[in-house]
């Protein structure tokens, strides 16, 4: 399904966005490496078409099997980045996780804060999950903020979780259920872009919002 607010716009990713996924990451390789979970075995790939192929072909499986919700993030029509609502659990738990990046070129537009709305509003209005996580690293001030402003809860670190960088990596666990947002994360998200936020604020426990 293909979501939009305004400009920003969330659509399923395409095995041919493997061309504008290796250009925009390529070009933001040192503004994205401190973040870029790695695997411990195998240095990260940036240059070559192959990698880019493979994971697009590996999430869109991971689609078909109903574990993850892969888009392709975009700005005024153009692709900008990438988020994916991962590691789906069904039963009792209806779990996710929210990871996202953009290019640095659309930073400080709203861009990503507006994408994880739309996302986890699909993922719990119309998907039917309960709980969406966003697991940050601590040094990570701009991804921070987005589940700030957001008004996700921050519950706690997670010790060593991922492998970023080179190294295991703590990670501060921000979470949001579908009680927190009973009218949905976009229209809380439209208010306080336009200042009419007082009464979430009063309510909310993510800690100060950061503009």
């Amino acid at each position: 399904m293909s979501l939009e607010e305004g400009p920003v716009g969330l659509r399923p990713l395409r095995l041919r966005d493997a061309s504008a996924l290796r250009e925009v990451r390529v070009r933001n390789a040192d503004w994205l490496k401190p973040w870029e979970p790695t695997h411990p075995e195998m240095p990260l790939q940036t240059t070559s078409l192959a990698p880019y192929l493979g994971m697009v072909q590996a999430i869109r499986r991971e689609a078909r099997l109903g574990i993850a919700m892969p888009w392709a993030v975009t700005y005024e029509g153009r692709f900008a980045g990438q988020l994916t609502v991962g590691a789906i659990t069904w039963g009792s738990a209806r779990s996710a996780q929210v990871g996202y990046w953009i290019d640095r070129a659309c930073a400080g537009r709203g861009v990503t804060p507006t994408a994880v709305a739309l996302a986890v509003d699909h993922a719990f209005f119309t998907v039917g999950l309960h709980r969406i996580e966003a697991n940050i690293r601590p040094e990570n001030r701009a991804s921070r903020r987005v589940a700030e402003k957001l008004g996700f809860r921050e519950e706690g670190v997670r010790r060593r979780q991922l492998h970023i960088d080179g190294e295991w990596r703590d990670h501060i666990c921000y979470a949001l259920t579908v009680e927190d947002v009973p009218q949905g994360l976009l229209a809380r998200w439209r208010r306080r872009r336009t200042g009419d936020d007082l009464g979430d604020r009063k309510s909310d426990t993510a800690g100060p919002e950061t503009v």
